[in-house]
């Protein structure tokens, strides 16, 4: 009798999309998986109100991995352009500087997308409300071991797995671990970030009159520039638009770990009072009408040269903390899982340490490319200082270079794993 060779286990540190994403492709490798998250339960919904899109890549990959690939479909709307204007003078008048009408992205919630990847796996691998400690690899390199503390009881657990998946975002512990002396680079900006509900009458009405000023609304993802700062909006499903307006200010000082700040009320009128003195007026009744925006503090790193260590990978922000500009963060994380998938998928052919080997070496270069690009565009869109040229000022365009590089399709690899 032929004894039934036993699954490898990989232990995914992360329950977001990475993590769920990286669950997928590993599950569909062969392998066994436990994903471990600090958060109480799986997420209802995101507090953070997170809109993002999805480039056509990662629409196949997405497809893919669950059973009913039009609920993918059905949980985004397309967006078939992209537009950059520069907002002209007291008028406020949106002069296009580039338009992409072969886009091909999709628009979805941060919710919703969890939600449809999360249903699809099975519910006894997660470990919810288990914070990570602390790692340790054997003595041979064939094992990793990780202490969690269960946060409803105090107790610290160990588990042990062939593989540690780090899905542990842009503040990764697991990273801290190997790289203790790396530090974040606030990129000189942060962002305010808001969702509109136009589901209600009154607001509809305020949607009705903001499409005389973008009359694409619902299939373009706008970028206006204005002197030092830029606004991005999009339609996300259930008669949403997302937007996230990026404002050049000193690095915010923080009390806890986190990306996010909370906002009072007189940062809130402040911020309405500049919507009025930027942007056209229908775009700054939407800001105003916006509940509870919240503020995004904007950190990247330089491309880490380093994103393997034994039987330990990142992915995900854990792996490429990068500025989103260029739409990358989500789109990158979901091009990780599905290439860490296939170096996992024969492990009679590759073993552990070859296939990881080949995960990094086909990942670090692109990261490292999409990271600085990301960067760059960052820099250009809010008029700060640029290598060997002047700060970008989008009422005076003198060069095809800065238009160009504006565009999402620009950055380099775009569409290619």
């Amino acid at each position: 009798m032929v004894e039934k060779e036993q699954k490898p286990k990989a232990v995914i540190v992360g329950g977001s999309i990475a993590g769920i994403s990286c669950a997928h492709t590993l599950i569909k490798a062969g392998w066994e998986v436990q994903v471990l998250d600090k958060s109480p339960s799986p997420p209802t919904g995101c507090s953070t109100g997170a809109g993002l899109i999805l480039d056509p890549l990662s629409q196949k990959l997405l497809q893919s991995w669950i059973s009913r690939p039009e609920l993918l479909l059905q949980s985004t709307l397309p967006i078939t352009t992209e537009q950059n204007r520069a907002i002209v003078g007291e008028i406020k008048d949106g002069r296009i500087l580039t338009n992409d009408e072969n886009f091909n992205y999709r628009a979805a919630h941060w919710a919703d997308l969890h939600s449809l990847l999360y249903k699809e796996l099975p519910s006894h691998i997660f470990l919810w409300g288990h914070r990570f400690l602390s790692l340790s690899i054997s003595d041979d390199k064939t094992s990793v071991k990780i202490k969690a503390k269960v946060t409803k009881t105090d107790e610290v657990v160990e588990i042990v797995g062939d593989l540690l998946v780090a899905a542990d975002g842009c503040l990764s512990s697991i990273r801290e671990t190997f790289l203790p002396n790396l530090k974040l680079r606030y990129s000189g900006y942060y962002c305010w970030r808001g969702v509109f509900d136009f589901s209600k009458k009154e607001n509809r009405e305020i949607v009705m009159k903001m499409k005389k000023g973008y009359p694409e609304i619902g299939k373009c993802l706008y970028m206006d520039l204005a002197l030092g700062t830029h606004i991005l909006l999009f339609e996300i499903p259930n008669n949403k638009i997302n937007w996230v307006w990026f404002v050049n200010e000193a690095e915010p000082h923080f009390k806890a770990r986190s990306m996010t700040m909370k906002v009072n009320d007189d940062m809130v009128k402040r911020l309405h009072k500049r919507a009025d003195d930027v942007w056209v007026p229908e775009l700054a009744k939407v800001i105003k009408e916006t509940k509870d925006p919240f503020i995004n503090v904007i950190y990247d790193c330089d491309p880490l040269e380093q994103i393997v260590w034994d039987n330990v990978v990142l992915v995900g922000e854990a792996a490429h903390p990068t500025t989103p500009h260029c739409a990358r963060s989500t789109n990158m994380t979901l091009s990780d899982a599905s290439i860490l998938g296939e170096c996992l998928r024969n492990r009679r052919l590759f073993n552990l340490k070859s296939a990881l080997a080949e995960y990094q070496s086909l990942r670090l270069p692109i990261l490292h490319a999409q990271v600085q690009h990301s960067r760059l565009v960052g820099r250009i869109k809010q008029g700060l200082t640029l290598p060997n040229c002047e700060p970008f000022d989008p009422n005076i365009v003198t060069t095809t270079r800065n238009l160009q590089e504006l565009q999402i399709r620009n950055i380099p690899f775009h569409g290619d794993v």
